[in-house]
């Protein structure tokens, strides 16, 4: 297989994270037990891999002091960063999406789930 056949296809569109069991910390959430995706329902049936990327950019970057930046990018503050997992569904798709924990607008503080990449099914 060679690497351009490992590379996923960048998506890049909002997704509704579905959740049967009510998510305690709604910024911090786990991963959705199945995703909505142009209305078509898929449900997970392995989480692959997931991280973190808390890192702060542009003027959010510039607002702190060094190491309050270092502990926040670690941990997370408020309405930065986002969370990812790269899942598998029971179709056999591969997907990576990932929630947005920073707010749109001020009506709309909870973040955002996002399909970030398809990859090949690996048989």
């Amino acid at each position: 297989m060679n690497k351009q056949s490992l590379a996923g296809r960048f998506i890049g569109e909002p997704i509704e994270a579905i959740f049967y069991q009510e998510q305690i910390k709604t910024k911090n959430p786990g991963c959705p037990d199945a995703i909505r995706w142009r209305s078509n329902d898929y449900v997970i049936s392995k989480v692959i891999n997931q991280w973190t990327d808390f890192s702060r950019k542009g003027n959010m970057r510039r607002n702190m002091r060094e190491a309050h930046r270092t502990r926040a990018e670690e941990k997370g503050s408020w309405g930065v960063g986002r969370i990812y997992f790269k899942v598998q569904v029971r179709t056999g798709q591969i997907f990576e999406i990932y929630f947005d924990r920073a707010p749109q607008k001020a009506s709309d503080r909870e973040g955002n789930w996002f399909l970030f990449q398809e990859y090949p099914c690996t048989p």
